[in-house]
């Protein structure tokens, strides 16, 4: 059961991603179609974390949930916006990388 609970959060994840991603291409909300699939997806991605966290802890599920959609979101942003990735910024991307990684493994000591 609890696969299942990690199988619903990898998706909110993707529909919290694509989510994000349409804000950009809504160019503040003046695009009708990518305006309408932020709430939407972010609709679907928040239904699919309240239900992960029937078997994953909820500080977990959070953290992984912002934590992979952050370091997801900052890769598209360089790839496909062309924004700038300094030094700074892949030093924070870690800290947030590690952060999650360590709640789960204090998650998984119990």
């Amino acid at each position: 059961m609890k696969l299942l609970g990690w199988g619903e959060l990898l998706l909110a994840i993707a529909f919290e991603i694509v989510g994000t991603t349409t804000m950009k291409l809504s160019n503040g909300l003046t695009r009708p179609l990518p305006s309408i699939a932020i709430f939407g997806c972010y609709a679907v991605s928040l239904a699919l974390a309240t239900l992960s966290i029937r078997t994953i802890p909820i500080g977990t599920a959070y953290a992984v949930w912002s934590g992979l959609g952050t370091a997801a979101i900052v890769t598209i942003g360089v790839l496909w916006f062309q924004e700038p990735l300094g030094a700074l910024k892949l030093a924070s991307l870690a800290l947030v990388i590690l952060g999650v990684i360590g709640l789960n493994l204090t998650a998984l000591r119990g």
